[in-house]
């Protein structure tokens, strides 16, 4: 590792320290809900100008499917190294709105406001060091970002997803998720299936026609509790009924009754046999005279915790230790993020590599100012060691 190339990426970095946060509150205040893709497109343009004030090569991509664009980045092509990725996205779960203008609050070391943790943080944490790196003299690898406009949904009815790919042959990816704020980041997401039930029965009078009805909702209600068994804790797949809808009034059998459900697993075979057992069960008709119809509406597949995977989390582990840096800690988690679509790619990938913080997908989501600095020369330090890596 080049200690003095460090040693002036660290110092670059603590001298912005105050920079960054005045670029994430610009980037935070263009508020970029998944469902508003204008919106999107703005903090898209914004993020452009940003990264290329930097020197970068970007362009804006466009997914379809009325969803927000993906921004695509590059600097140093020409550079003979396999290249470093940083990946995540750009869109947030609030709607426009919900927060009073301006949307950013900071309160002493916490920043407030929608995507300040989840994960606009982390871009601007990449931003920086890509600048410190520029700064520095760096020239041996190419540096690439991959920022999705649609994560949130997973990329559903567009080819968000499909950017992914362009990672392929790199030689490592950050993913700048949330960060945990006990310096803990991620080797491995749970996937994800977004399963539609719905049955048909036979409307009728609860009084004079009881007989002649087939009630939907008592159709679906043997079919929850089966479903909900499917649930198998050992290989860390759950499944939940989140939300139903059936009937229209209370003296009437009811016709249709509709099912939402959540199945999340570790491994893409236990998505499988949770497929092939959920279809079973939809098969099934407990009242004769009853149709049953589902439908998988989206699906993430899992960032699954593979040797690539943990090799690339332990030299990362042990370059922080080598730095005298805070000891970098990891885990699984149960949300999905678009690492598994990297991984997908070939490329090792360690997640919530971002800022750290608390509560995202909420309104209390806040993200602690003063890790943006450490966090970045945690992943300058990787970088610049990457020949220990991948050699």
């Amino acid at each position: 590792m080049d200690k003095q190339m460090l040693s002036k990426v660290s110092a670059y970095l603590d001298e912005k320290q105050e920079e960054m946060i005045s670029v994430l509150e610009e980037v935070v205040n263009i508020e970029s809900c998944v469902r508003e893709p204008d919106n999107v497109r703005r903090a898209a343009v914004k993020f452009k100008e940003l990264f290329e004030a930097a020197g970068m090569k970007c362009e804006v991509v466009e997914v379809g499917g009325n969803r927000g664009p993906s921004l695509l980045g590059v600097l140093g092509e020409e550079r003979k190294g396999k290249p470093v990725v940083f990946s995540g996205h750009m869109d947030t779960v609030i709607d426009t709105g919900t927060y009073k203008p301006p949307v950013f609050r900071r309160e002493g070391n916490k920043a407030y406001g929608p995507g300040v943790l989840d994960m606009k943080g982390g871009i601007v944490i990449s931003l920086y060091v890509i600048k410190a790196l520029n700064e520095a003299g760096y020239n041996e690898r190419p540096l690439k970002i991959i920022y999705s406009g649609d994560e949130e949904i997973f990329h559903l009815n567009s080819t968000g997803g499909e950017v992914f790919k362009k990672a392929a042959g790199a030689a490592c990816s950050f993913n700048m998720e949330t960060s945990l704020i006990d310096n803990t980041v991620c080797y491995g997401r749970k996937g994800r299936t977004e399963t539609l039930v719905k049955v048909t029965g036979v409307e009728a009078h609860s009084g004079n026609d009881f007989e002649r009805g087939r009630n939907a909702i008592t159709e679906m209600a043997h079919k929850i509790i089966e479903i909900h068994a499917l649930t198998n804790l050992a290989k860390g797949t759950t499944v939940t009924c989140a939300t139903i809808q059936g009937g229209t009034i209370t003296n009437s059998v009811p016709k249709e009754c509709v099912l939402g459900g959540d199945c999340r697993f570790e491994t893409m075979d236990e998505m499988e046999i949770f497929k092939k057992k959920f279809a079973e069960v939809c098969s099934k008709i407990f009242i004769e005279g009853t149709k049953t119809e589902f439908e998988y509406q989206s699906e993430a597949p899992p960032y699954e915790c593979t040797e690539q995977v943990m090799r690339f989390w332990e030299f990362m582990r042990d370059t922080a230790k080598e730095c005298g840096y805070e000891e970098l800690k990891g885990k699984k988690l149960g949300g999905a993020s678009d690492a598994s679509l990297i991984q997908n790619a070939g490329v090792p990938v360690v997640c919530s590599m971002g800022i750290k913080g608390e509560w995202n997908h909420t309104t209390r989501e806040y993200a602690l100012l003063d890790s943006m600095s450490p966090r970045g020369k945690l992943i300058a330090a990787v970088i610049l060691n990457l020949n220990k890596f991948d050699n």
